[in-house]
């Protein structure tokens, strides 16, 4: 019967300092990473501590927005812990998913952490499109100077392929170059 914390946070810029000091006096292993909530893809650290949990543990996160930031892959992590007989210990929310009122609010948390990713999103999407509008935002960088793949191609008779290496991107960025200046690749 060990106790495991989980710490996440979104960005490379932002760190886990603070929930790892939360777990450090009563947690046995933690397990940190940095990844998006959104999804349980890509979250090794997760997925370690989810395969390793044995009946009697608990899995401990300081906010449930810690551990998932959709609500089904909240209540998936959730039905999965409770059959394997492992509970769910937040710090900072009276979470106790043995309850009715417990799950509920559990529930509603997941919820309220999805809405808030969602408003994100909707805001992001606003303010690129008024951005774009204001002739302000356009994009990222090409990372393909089709000038360059043009005299490859015309001068050196370099084929996608080559080209592609030589410049160090993909073959398909040299296809479309091709493409919209009317060479045959």
């Amino acid at each position: 019967m060990a106790l495991y914390g989980y710490a996440r946070v979104s960005s490379s810029d932002q760190d886990f300092v603070l929930q790892e000091k939360t777990f450090e006096a009563g947690c046995d292993v933690v397990r940190a990473e940095k990844g998006s909530g959104t999804s349980r893809v890509g979250r090794t650290e997760l997925q370690t501590l989810l395969d390793f949990l044995r009946p009697g543990d608990t899995l401990v996160v300081t906010r449930i927005d810690r551990l998932a930031r959709s609500i089904k892959d909240l209540q998936d992590i959730v039905y999965m812990l409770k059959e394997r007989g492992v509970s769910l210990k937040a710090t900072e929310q009276p979470i106790d998913t043995l309850s009715a009122a417990g799950k509920a609010f559990l529930d509603m948390l997941g919820v309220f952490a999805e809405f808030e990713t969602d408003l994100r999103r909707e805001c992001q999407l606003e303010g690129i499109a008024d951005a774009k509008a204001r002739g302000v935002y356009r994009g990222r960088k090409p990372s393909i100077d089709p000038a360059e793949v043009q005299r490859l191609r015309a001068e050196e008779k370099l084929g996608a392929t080559e080209i592609a290496r030589r410049l160090g991107v993909g073959r398909a960025s040299v296809y479309r170059v091709l493409a919209q200046h009317g060479s045959q690749a």
